[in-house]
């Protein structure tokens, strides 16, 4: 049995502002039986409180400790790779918070690296002094690749869009820490000091949650109440460990001491 999980949030734990049937049971068990488990979003928007305050509020009981954005993923890699650097930022408040803790300077002008998170504020001038920054020698770093992000109202443009006009206009491609990269996936499982064979993937996404896990050699597991449906897997070359409905198929007993579960319309034992 698994040691500790990385769980997606959208989709796999709440849709908009209420709780998916089953999650709020799945991560009180896991607090209940002291299993280590980490939050991992690819929403850069929002601080560790502000996202552990928002769970708190549709009754998780979570701290800041059980968070980890991609914006702290990307912080912590560019502090890794410069340390001190300075960053022209296209984001807010959880990515200029996660630069900031991990040493960096927010500049308007010659900047080490352009990073681009999640973001309803920018504007064409900010992307026009990017482009000019990228072209004069500065680094492009993307949080994320996500093109969409799912609102209560709809969709908006996601960072991987913002990203690819930046690409566009400037020839030049971004580097992306978020899921799927291994620097998040690597550093998440660091926070929960496991080893690679203890961690179990939990997401709704194929191409960000499970592809991330399964370039890791984690276990991956495969919610259908989000973003993909069950006839969507044959469009992969890759597969998870197990599918289920929602966090609800995973609340017994059964599930944690390593049964037999529903994957496909046969069974496969988490072991």
């Amino acid at each position: 049995m698994s040691k500790g999980y990385l769980i997606d949030m959208d989709g796999v734990i709440y849709r908009g502002a209420e709780p998916i049937p089953g999650a709020l049971e799945f991560i009180r068990q896991l607090v209940k039986r002291e299993i280590p488990f980490l939050f991992v979003t690819n929403n850069s928007q929002r601080t560790k409180r502000d996202i552990a305050i928002k769970l708190q509020r549709m009754g998780f009981p979570v701290e800041e400790h059980h968070v980890f954005t991609c914006a702290i993923a990307t912080a912590r890699f560019l502090a890794g790779q410069m340390p001190g650097a300075t960053a022209y930022v296209i984001g807010e408040g959880g990515l200029h918070q996660a630069l900031h803790t991990n040493g960096f300077g927010i500049v308007d002008h010659h900047p080490d690296y352009v990073v681009v998170g999640e973001g309803r504020t920018f504007t064409m001038e900010m992307m026009e002094a990017a482009v000019n920054m990228i072209l004069g020698g500065a680094k492009l770093i993307a949080t994320n690749l996500d093109p969409s992000c799912p609102t209560s109202s709809g969709t908006r443009p996601g960072c991987g869009a913002i990203v690819a006009m930046l690409e566009a206009a400037t020839g030049v491609k971004a580097f992306s820490v978020g899921k799927p990269s291994p620097v998040i996936m690597r550093e998440a499982r660091k926070e929960l000091k496991l080893r690679t064979g203890e961690v179990t993937m939990i997401g709704d996404t194929m191409d960000t949650d499970i592809l991330g896990g399964v370039q890791m050699g984690y276990r991956t597991i495969l919610v259908l109440s989000g973003g993909t449906d069950r006839e969507q897997l044959e469009n992969y070359a890759y597969r998870p460990d197990i599918v289920v409905g929602s966090l609800a198929d995973l609340c017994g007993d059964a599930f944690f001491r390593g049964g037999v579960l529903p994957v496909a319309g046969s069974a496969r034992r988490v072991a």
